[in-house]
């Protein structure tokens, strides 16, 4: 029998689109060849990723796929979200349902109300409504030294600078932390995982979308697959006040990404020159797994709001691409690079 191919997740975070990357785990999590050493996950990635490890040890690559599947009933409010085949073909488009919700009377209103309303304002009446799932995952299992590796990325308020939750570390308030968008939740207090101290927390989508460097660790593969749900690239120029803001949030989220790959591929260059020996530094090699047409089709509206009919259609694209993947780059897989990351940063 084979040796498995061992290989890291970066999971990205981007609300209601991580439905996307809850298909395309449910593909990887169909070849028995691969093993998943490390997951690194923000916002709806760290969802995905709790899930998926807790799934994991729980019942192997069926337990991963079947504890997503609740995950995301969940979050869709529903008993369940298995839609028959047949039905695909009479939902709407997404874009379609993106643009009729984000200029609905009714989201233009919330959307107004969170600009000019804090999260603070709402006094009592104030409650985070990814906590009561958040808080049903088995930690026993999602902070266990055994199955793949869990870090969870989260932005410390007062110094604006990455943290990254591991091991014990990670509980219910770190997820929240690392999902909580500061124009909707309030700060996540907890205990700092590197001083110590007690901080707020928002988003780790600032600093870290997700943060790559924890799975630099030697004894971790050099292999990482990205699934990406912020789009890379938008050929419209946004012009309404809502393509404006979205296309602002797509940049700063996906800028640390960014930031990161770009250290990537200077290492790779020095390696290759022979300007630094090899072994020196991780070698990474870069895949990813992304439908940017589908994202530019969708909106900040269906991020926010989680839609049965997208959630659905984003779990089959996120299939669709990690099939695609798979059928194209499978044997790459501890091999070489399929990522360019030099015409990315060209």
């Amino acid at each position: 029998m084979s040796a498995p191919l061992r290989l890291n997740l970066a999971l990205q975070g981007g609300g209601a689109h991580g439905a996307f990357t809850w298909g395309a785990l449910d593909r990887l999590l169909e070849e028995p060849d691969i093993e998943i050493a490390a997951i690194t996950g923000t916002s709806a990635g760290a969802l995905n990723g709790a899930a998926l490890k807790s799934g994991y040890l729980r019942g192997g690559n069926a337990g991963a796929r079947e504890n997503l599947d609740w995950l995301w009933t969940e979050v869709a409010g529903l008993e369940d979200m298995a839609l028959p085949a047949w039905m695909n073909s009479w939902m709407p488009q997404p874009a379609q349902v993106s643009q009729a919700l984000e200029f609905s009377p009714l989201y233009l209103w919330g959307d107004a109300v969170s600009r000019m309303l804090s999260p603070y304002g709402w006094g009592a009446l104030y409650q985070n409504p990814l906590r009561r799932i958040v808080e049903q995952f088995d930690y026993d299992k999602v902070c266990d030294t055994h199955g793949p590796e869990l870090f969870i990325c989260a932005t410390q308020v007062r110094q604006g600078k990455v943290r990254v939750f591991s091991g014990d570390t990670i509980s219910t308030d770190a997820i929240l932390a690392s999902a909580c968008l500061p124009t909707l939740f309030q700060a996540v207090e907890l205990t700092d995982p590197q001083t110590g101290t007690r901080e707020a927390f928002w988003d780790g989508g600032y600093t870290g979308n997700p943060a790559l460097f924890p799975l630099f660790e030697a004894h971790l593969p050099e292999d990482v697959v990205i699934i990406n749900i912020n789009p890379l690239e938008r050929d419209k120029l946004p012009v309404t006040p809502q393509e404006i803001q979205n296309r602002i949030n797509e940049i700063s989220f996906n800028s640390s990404l960014l930031r990161e790959l770009r250290n990537i591929e200077f290492v790779q260059r020095l390696i290759k020159d022979g300007t630094i020996q090899e072994g020196a530094m991780k070698n990474m090699r870069v895949h990813m797994i992304a439908d940017d047409a589908l994202m530019n089709d969708l909106s900040v509206a269906t991020k926010s709001i989680a839609v049965p009919s997208i959630i659905a259609q984003l779990k089959e694209a996120g299939r669709r691409a990690a099939g695609t993947f798979l059928a194209q780059h499978k044997s790459d897989l501890g091999q070489r690079q399929t990522a360019d990351l030099s015409e990315m940063f060209s």
